[in-house]
């Protein structure tokens, strides 16, 4: 794995609306997931050679110098530009070390990944949460695990996500699914929608927040394009997407406002957190928060 040169790695977030955190910590750049959809592509974040994953030099040493001089704690939040637990993550286990800093320190943690390799901390996880809030969130696109290798191909496919959240959910960690993005005349079905609920509930999700189509710019909507031609010939999905959402950025499902009022329906009788304000109150409010204070 090769490394590119840091100066910083967690930065103070102006907007903490995104499930509460104060910080963004991305020790990756990269990744190799390979899904078909990923916003990360776009060209404004002007990554180059975007499937190659790259650590962060020093990463842990600079990770360590930035949470001790920090006058104020707050929940610190990985996974948005790269995934946190990579192929490489195994083997190098740069998360894994970052994470114990995060608990020597004090942080709270949000994570979101596409890989049941969190399982594998959960011993950490479990630490953090005795001081700090955690909220887990693992992405499931589809319960189908064929469509999940095709949009997804070196991620694990959706049933192997749901079997961390399993494990993660009986160890008391505050887990749930980022259903998103639902892909127009792929996946946005009601069967998926009932299927990953469903799954969701079983499994011990304390929430599911979704999104109802995707999100399309430079430089990733390209990609998107030429990745449905590949693997689904002959199915005019390039003609529709472009008929339909044009230079748009937000590429809504034409079946969101029905998917969302079966989805809600459903998330109320089975008592799954779905609104965002509610997900926060949930995973933060049994915590005093003196500790978000000058030590």
């Amino acid at each position: 794995m090769n490394t590119i040169p840091a100066k910083t790695i967690i930065a103070r977030k102006q907007d903490t609306s995104w499930f509460g955190s104060e910080y963004n910590m991305n020790i990756y750049k990269g990744c190799n997931h390979g899904c078909i959809y990923c916003d990360s592509r776009s060209d404004c974040y002007q990554i180059t050679d975007f499937d190659t994953v790259r650590a962060k030099e020093n990463a842990l040493r600079i990770i360590n110098d930035e949470l001790r001089k920090k006058v104020k704690t707050g929940v610190i939040a990985t996974g948005a530009m790269s995934d946190p637990y990579n192929s490489f993550e195994g083997r190098y286990q740069l998360t894994r070390q970052a994470l114990e800093l995060v608990d020597t320190y004090h942080f709270g943690i949000a994570i979101a990944t596409k890989s049941d390799l969190i399982s594998r901390d959960i011993d950490i996880l479990s630490k953090i949460k005795v001081h700090s809030p955690v909220i887990c969130k693992i992405t499931v696109t589809t319960i189908d695990d064929a469509l999940s290798r095709k949009i997804e191909p070196h991620a694990c496919v959706s049933s192997k996500r749901l079997d961390a959240l399993r494990k993660l959910s009986e160890a008391g960690i505050f887990t749930g699914i980022l259903m998103m993005p639902f892909l127009p005349y792929l996946s946005d079905s009601e069967e998926n929608v009932l299927g990953i609920l469903h799954e969701a509930h079983q499994n011990g999700a304390k929430f599911v927040f979704p999104l109802f189509g995707l999100t399309l710019r430079n430089g990733q909507r390209e990609y998107f394009y030429q990745k449905l031609e590949e693997l689904f010939p002959g199915q005019g999905l390039k003609q529709t997407y472009i008929k339909l959402y044009g230079p748009s950025y937000e590429c809504h499902s034409p079946k969101a406002k029905e998917l969302n009022q079966i989805f809600t329906d459903e998330c109320k009788r089975l008592g799954i957190l779905y609104k965002m304000k509610d997900i926060i109150h949930a995973y933060k409010s049994v915590y005093d928060y003196q500790q978000y204070s000058l030590f």
